[in-house]
Formats: structure tokens, sequence, C-alpha cells
């Protein structure tokens, strides 16, 4: 564009924190012969790609007719997940969570924490992801970042902060008086781990036997809100952890008064005897089947009392602080009916296999297969056996088992199908019957939370960390990428509501994340001006970013 004075040009400045455009003539000083600058204004509050558009006018270049081949598209990389949940997190507060400062690690942490939800997979794989996304870039890390620099340090620096996290969270989330929910489960490993001080053989949940473990117990809100984690050795057993929990609740997060909810496993009789003297503390628990039963034979209930329309209280006459609250599922009745009859049937097809077996053998050979049977299908008490002469047979074959069913044994196990206990010493006036059921039934939160975590969504296996302090770290970090969807998953709550059922079902937490990564950054010449460009967001993109409250 020319002047009296010279050439108009938009001159650009990317030294600031932001660019700035300078509206400039340019001309040569007749006298010296120097090329001189007067400048008539400046542009403020544009990106650098609009600059650079308005500078691609002030030197007259249009888009030319042959558009299509003028526009190239350079380069593109995921953005649109990436940011969202970036903005997520920062919303939340998460990265002032993990600490107070801005600094470098923070960045990286939340990086991880994101690509954990994104990508999955080790923390190299995540690295190796930075020529695909935007993630790193948008932590502040140009290029391909380096796995010790901005992952395994990250991590050692997590973990050092993991209770002062941990005590923000539970200062965010919980109150005093509240209930906790505290669960465990484990995580099996593959490979040798021989200097490991916490994979260790134990009770697999997963039922993969023969593999190391380690047992991860989990504290959360009722609405399954993740506050904390901690890992054990692989051959912990869930009740000796309770003691620690609830010292961590009052000691460290200052909870005076608290409801500690935990599964029957957890919350055991030996358990409540030690915790019984300590102020402040209710419990709410369910009882055993061999609970039930001594329940029933002190005569303080009977099969009678469990209804399926409505719960029935019953105070202990022994220590009338207790409350058993009486509660039948009619569907885990039919299950579990169906199910004993059809281990029962197996059995006797077994017996009568072993009875028939033609072929010389000893008592005690006919009495170990029986006893390994009754052990395979574990309905012996269902059964009366033994193993008798057999006349119509040779004296090397004079044996045979014979069985006869405890009918009557079976009839009073079918009473209490379906039937459950929920035990507590909550006041009534503090919550009743129908108030302590649902919140023993809300421990399927945290369940929900670990298939997430084992499975689903965030896959904390395999473990790829050798050291224990590591596989620490990555169980907090995967558990504080729960924490971040568990957001995302209440905020699209609309989304999920209005989903249809059956074939019709169509949204997932994969779906979800699939969907924002179409979204891309773009890198686009036009004209011999190169600039970036964000892929414009659907209508179905629009929506999920509306209900996250994130913008691009």
């Amino acid at each position: 564009m020319q002047t009296r004075h010279g050439n108009l040009h938009l001159e650009i400045q990317t030294s600031r924190k932001s660019p700035v455009g300078l509206l400039r003539t340019s001309f040569r000083d007749p006298d010296t012969g120097q090329i001189r600058h007067t400048q008539h204004g400046r542009i403020t509050g544009c990106t650098l790609d609009q600059l650079r558009m308005l500078q691609l006018a002030f030197r007259e270049q249009v888009v030319p007719e042959d558009a299509a081949e003028a526009l190239r598209i350079l380069d593109n990389k995921e953005y649109g997940a990436s940011r969202a949940l970036l903005s997520l997190a920062r919303a939340l507060g998460l990265h002032r969570i993990l600490y107070s400062r801005s600094e470098a690690w923070v960045e990286c942490a939340l990086a991880m924490i994101v690509g954990r939800i994104v990508y999955q997979g080790s923390k190299l794989g995540l690295c190796n992801q930075w020529a695909n996304t935007s993630l790193w870039e948008l932590c502040g890390v140009e290029g391909r970042p380096d796995v010790e620099e901005h992952c395994y340090e990250v991590l050692d620096r997590l973990l050092e902060r993991q209770r002062a996290i941990q005590k923000k969270l539970a200062a965010k989330h919980l109150e005093n008086g509240c209930l906790v929910f505290y669960d465990i489960t484990s995580s099996y490993f593959e490979g040798e781990y021989e200097s490991s001080k916490i994979v260790r053989f134990g009770y697999n949940r997963d039922g993969k036997k023969g593999h190391q473990q380690v047992v991860i117990g989990l504290l959360c809100t009722p609405e399954g809100c993740p506050v904390g984690c901690e890992v054990f050795p692989g051959n912990t057993n869930d009740s000796t952890t309770v003691m620690g929990k609830i010292a961590e609740l009052r000691e460290v997060y200052g909870l005076e008064k608290v409801v500690f909810v935990g599964d029957r496993g957890m919350v055991t009789a030996a358990r409540l005897e030690e915790i019984k003297d300590v102020e402040g503390l209710n419990t709410i628990s369910a009882l055993t089947h061999h609970e039930i039963l001594a329940l029933l034979k002190r005569k303080l209930i009977e099969p009678g009392l469990f209804d399926e329309r409505e719960v029935v209280e019953v105070f202990d006459s022994d220590d009338p602080q207790q409350r058993y609250c009486l509660c039948r599922n009619p569907h885990t009745a039919k299950s579990e009916t169906k199910t004993r009859r059809r281990l029962v049937a197996l059995t006797e097809k077994g017996l009568q296999e072993i009875s028939a077996y033609k072929r010389k053998t000893t008592v005690e050979t006919l009495g170990a297969r029986v006893g390994k049977l009754l052990a395979k299908y574990k309905v012996a008490k269902f059964f009366d056996w033994r193993v008798e002469a057999d006349p119509a047979q040779k004296a090397s074959r004079a044996h045979k088992v014979v069985w006869t069913l405890r009918e009557e044994k079976i009839a009073n196990e079918a009473q209490l199908d379906g039937c459950y206990i929920v035990r507590t010493d909550v006041e009534p006036a503090r919550l009743d019957k129908d108030g302590v059921v649902a919140s023993y039934k809300s421990l399927a939160n945290v369940e929900r939370a670990f298939r997430s975590l084992k499975m689903s969504h965030l896959e904390i296996r395999p473990v790829y960390h050798k050291k224990d302090e590591r596989i620490r770290a990555h169980v907090f970090m995967c558990t504080l990428a729960y924490y971040l969807q568990w957001h995302m998953v209440e905020r699209l709550r609309p989304l999920f509501d209005a989903d249809g059922q059956g074939k019709e079902r169509r949204w997932t937490v994969q779906n979800v994340i699939e969907r924002l990564r179409q979204i891309c950054r773009n890198e686009v010449e036009l004209g011999g001006i190169r600039f970036h460009k964000t892929t414009v967001p659907d209508e179905e993109q629009k929506q999920i970013l509306e209900l996250l409250e994130v913008t691009m």
C-alpha cells in the first residue's frame, strides 16, 4: 500500500507476552540513504495468525482463483481433547493443588494426568506422541519431551507431595462428620520383581493365579470422587489397613468426626473391636453370612423379617448402639438359588462318575476324589457321603460311593437367598435405616472407580516401573487422572443421561474423548504465509465443550 512517504505495512513484534502489530511507513532518507520508519499506530488484541492475515492484506495479496492449489495443510496435531481436559484441570484448580506456584514440573504433571486419559500407555509412549498431539506444547514443552526429565523426575516430585496434595483434596471435598468410603483392590504384575518390597503374591481379585501383585486402597466421597490412595504389599489383608486409614482421616485430614463406610471384608468384627473406643468415629458395613447365621442362632432375627419392599431395622439387645438393617434383593435371590442348584447338580454328576469307576482302586483314593470334587464346587455342607463295600462287584472292586442330599440344609439355606444385613452404629436421628442402606450401596461408586482405573479407561496396568517408589507414584498419578475424569463425567452428565438404551446407546467416556480428538491444530500455508488454524467444532463437539465449560 503506497503513501506519500513510502510503503505502509504491518510489522509484527512477538517479543512481548502478546503479539503486537505496528503500522509503519518505510522510506529512504535522501540525505543519509538510510531506511527510516514512521509509526502510525498499533494493533493489539489479535492472535499471531490474525496479524499474519492482516499482514498479507497490507501486501495486497488476495486468495488466488486456484485457492485449492494455493492452500496447503502442512501439518496437524490432536488438539481438542488435550486442550479441553487441560482447561478443565485448571478450572478445577488442580494445578494449584499439585503445587501453589507455577513451575515447569507442574505443567508436565498435568500433561501426564491428561495423557493418561487421552492416550494411556507408558510414559515413554506419551513422550513419543509429541509429533501427533499438542498436549506437550500446551504444557510448555517444545519438541520431543525427555522421559527422564519430563516424566520420571516429575513422578518423583508428585510422590514427595502426595500427602500434601491429598490433604488439599480432602479439605476441598470432605468435611467434619461426613461419610468417607474406603475399599481395596489389587493389580497384578508380569516379570521379575525380586528386589521389590511391595510386589508380592497374595489374594488376587482378578483371578490371575501365578502373578505377583500390589494392593491399592482408595478413599472416596459418597459420590465416588477420589481424595486419596495408598499402595500396600501384595500380601496385605484388607482389614489390616483400616486402622491406618482411620488414623489418616483424623490426624492428617483433621476430621474429628467421620462415618467410615467399608465392605464386609473390610470392617470385620475384629476391626470393630479395635475401633469401638475411637471418639467421633462411626461405621457402616455389612455382615458376613456367618455373622447372619449367628444372629439367627441368637434369635435376634428370623428369615421372615427380610422384606423385598422395605428395610426392616433391628437393634442389638446386647449392644443397643448397633443397628441391623435387613434387606432382600429378589434378583440376587434368583441368582443365588440358580447357582446353588447348578453346583449341586454338577457335584451329583461328579459323584456318579466316581461311583461308576470300574478299575481297581482303594477306599482312600475314592475318598480323595470325592474330597477334591466337593472342594471344587464348595457345596460339601449339602451332602452326606461315605465309601462302602459293594457286594455286587468282585473283591478287588468291592467299594462304591454312596451319598444323600441334605434337603433340610438346602431349604434352610434357600431362606436366606438374596438376604443381606447392613450394620451401623450411626444414631437413627442422624441417618435413618433407608439412608444407612443407601450409603452402603454407594460403595458401588468406589468399585466403579477401580474398574475405570484398572480396565476401561485409565489402564493402571501394565506397570512399566521396577522401583517401588515409581510404582507408588504411578498409581497416585492414575488416581489424579481419575479425579479429573470423574469431574469430566459429572459435567457431561446431561449428555450421558439423554443417551439411548441398548443398541441405541452411544456415549461413553472413550467416545467423548475420541470426538474431541478430531479437533486438530493445523499448520496452513496460503499465499506464502504460514499460520495455524484449529478445526471448527461441529454441533456435537460444541455441545461437549459447552457442558465442560471449555472454549477452544
